[in-house]
């Protein structure tokens, strides 16, 4: 979760530059004609433990596509830290690689550059067509109804994990399934004088804030952006949504108090495994801390994040947003070499060779259906990316809903955590001062 925090405070430094420079960013049109057409030169994203532990996983694979077309691929593997400035100079500079990774999130704003091959109809079928995609992954990879610039590689979604011997101790014999039930049973696992919580979360953590309020807004019927990309923030639906997450602290008083202070999963991943707390929402890539932590992978569960039930009317059946890494072609470069990259990078022995090494999810249909990723563990968040989750909003400036609404959220929860009281009238101030600064352009 560390990386995902570094990606996204980087994404606000990439939409802020490249809103500033809108218009003025141009592709890079190197002339296609003077590439080496056995060679392609691929940032690939650090998605494992290490640098070097992602040349090591990518190597072998690398080696295969070269047996298969004889194209030549330069690897290499950039950290979170410097990738958004290494593509923001490329699309100016024209010193481009012929393939990159990107996060998905990033994927309306990089489409503004014009710098990538647009993804049309015949491009799409180079690749194996849209259908060899998940819909939902497909969906976080630019503006609704434009041409896509990317394609998906890797998925994440979220669930909730559950300690086993907890839930037998308290009678419980199934996660819950309703919102309702999940409270309920928070509050049977939750044990007088603060030695157990029925929950652990997040709360200093704007970007985990920030994904609870759009899931949470979706099922109660809430929308933060009109069709014309407008905020639309204080509305009652998104008001209950975010009470619904912050409720869990105040009003119900089952979550750790210490929830207020973990700035990521990492750190709520610690009073799950302390025993402090039974349940815990985080994406799949969450399992392998818990089990770096101590636990055995037999001691816990992973069900999906429970859905108000019944819905209200505009409701939605969404518990995830749709988390991931694509992959783009520049313009200019190699295309064809490229886009050859691309298809084998989504094939399905591909897909399943490193989705499995980097603890991701496949994001095409039929990779998805191999057993490695229909273990009970496996399958739930692979159900909730293809089923359950929605895109986060594909606008320019999608992280500066992040950082305005989940920021808020974080100052909520934290006076939540000392016992006051949060009122709608609170969550409506919070949304009302979240819109001013996006529409200003602050934070």
């Amino acid at each position: 979760m560390g990386v995902i925090v570094q990606r996204r405070k980087l994404a606000d430094a990439l939409t802020a530059a490249l809103v500033t420079t809108a218009g003025g960013l141009t592709a890079c049109s190197g002339s296609g004609g003077d590439a080496d057409a056995q060679k392609i030169t691929y940032w690939a994203s650090n998605q494992g433990t290490s640098i070097q532990n992602d040349k090591d996983v990518l190597t072998p694979e690398l080696k295969k596509f070269t047996e298969k077309t004889g194209i030549e691929v330069d690897l290499q593997v950039i950290g979170w830290n410097d990738l958004l400035n290494r593509i923001m100079s490329a699309t100016t500079s024209g010193d481009s690689p012929d393939v990159v990774n990107i996060g998905n999130t990033w994927s309306a704003s990089l489409q503004a550059t014009g710098a990538f091959v647009p993804f049309d109809g015949e491009t799409m079928k180079s690749v194996g067509g849209k259908d060899k995609f998940l819909a939902t992954s497909m969906s976080s990879t630019g503006v609704p109804g434009e041409t896509p610039t990317s394609v998906p590689l890797y998925g994440l979604s979220y669930g909730v994990f559950y300690n086993k011997k907890h839930f037998t101790d308290a009678g419980l014999t199934t996660p819950p399934t309703t919102w309702d039930q999940l409270v309920t049973d928070a509050k049977k696992l939750t044990k007088p004088g603060g030695k157990q919580y029925g929950l652990t979360l997040a709360g200093a953590s704007y970007t985990e804030n920030s994904h609870f309020a759009f899931m949470f807004g979706k099922q109660q019927g809430g929308e933060y952006f009109d069709d014309k990309g407008d905020p639309t923030f204080v509305t009652d639906q998104n008001v209950k949504g975010i009470q619904q997450y912050v409720d869990l602290l105040g009003k119900h008083k089952v979550a750790t108090p210490s929830s207020a202070e973990h700035t990521t999963t990492t750190d709520a991943i610690a009073d799950f495994t302390s025993g402090k707390a039974s349940m815990l929402m985080g994406q799949n890539n969450t399992a392998a801390g818990i089990e770096a932590g101590g636990m055995k992978a037999d001691e816990f569960g992973v069900a999906p994040i429970p859905i108000v039930s019944p819905l209200p009317p505009g409701g939605e059946k969404i518990n995830s947003h749709v988390a991931g890494i694509n992959i783009a072609a520049f313009s200019g470069k190699n295309e064809e070499g490229a886009l050859k990259f691309v298809d084998f990078m989504t094939s399905k022995d591909t897909q399943v060779s490193l989705n499995k090494s980097f603890g991701a999810l496949p994001v095409t249909q039929e990779a998805s259906q191999h057993p490695d990723f229909q273990t009970p563990e496996n399958k739930v968040f692979v159900d909730v990316l293809a089923k359950t989750a929605a895109p986060m909003p594909m606008i320019a400036n999608e992280s500066q809903f992040e950082t305005t609404v989940g920021n808020g959220m974080k100052d909520l929860i934290a006076r939540a955590a000392t016992g006051k009281s949060v009122t709608d009238a609170d969550v409506r101030k919070t949304l009302e001062n979240a819109q001013e600064k996006m529409k200003s352009g602050g934070s």
